[in-house]
């Protein structure tokens, strides 16, 4: 069966997830997890994308990217081919890695892209592995608050949706029930009577 070809333009922005082969572990030390975002920021050398958030769980990860001039085709299959080569030669193994394609979720409205970084960021917590988003040392969650350390992360596309002080509301955000009311204004994203979340 020949795989239906996926929409790809210069600025798209996709929810990215690939998962480890029978949903096997992918990361299993520091290592795993540090190799990994080398080989995406090496990627993105060669192929410009931009990183909007990320999340390494254990057997799968998400990435909330924007793309440049390559197609996100190219971009994945040069970083997962690169991550499966490293995996089998440290553990020995041999055949897939990762279970069938990556999958992409075009973003096609800022609603979208707050509501994947948030999902993105409580992936850790959903699943009980931390209490906190920021507790959680694989993610990109720290970059949205404290704004230091991730030379990787591009948070500001993202908090230009909040107003000042974004980071501070982007927290507000993340501590909200899915359910609450929000709405824009200007451009920005306000919770109740324009009381900021």
């Amino acid at each position: 069966m020949v795989r239906s070809a996926r929409l790809w333009f210069a600025g798209a922005k996709y929810h990215v997830t690939s998962r480890g082969i029978r949903r096997n572990s992918l990361f299993y030390d520091d290592e795993d997890y540090e190799k990994y975002l080398n080989l995406v920021e090496e990627t993105r050398k060669q192929y410009p994308f931009i990183l909007h958030s990320f999340c390494l769980m254990t057997n799968h990860t998400h990435l909330q990217i924007e793309t440049l001039e390559s197609p996100l085709s190219i971009i994945m299959k040069n970083l997962n081919t690169k991550y499966a080569k490293f995996f089998n030669k440290k553990y020995d193994y041999s055949g897939h890695v990762f279970e069938k394609r990556y999958g992409a979720e075009l973003l096609n409205s800022p609603e979208y892209e707050i509501d994947v970084s948030k999902y993105i960021h409580l992936n850790p917590v959903s699943a009980g592995m931390v209490n906190l988003p920021e507790e959680y040392p694989w993610s990109s969650y720290r970059a949205y608050i404290d704004l230091k350390g991730i030379p990787l992360i591009e948070p500001q596309p993202i908090l230009s949706y909040f107003p000042h002080p974004q980071t501070q509301h982007y927290q507000q955000y993340m501590k909200s029930r899915w359910d609450d009311k929000f709405f824009w204004e200007d451009g920005k994203l306000y919770m109740g009577e324009k009381v900021m979340l």
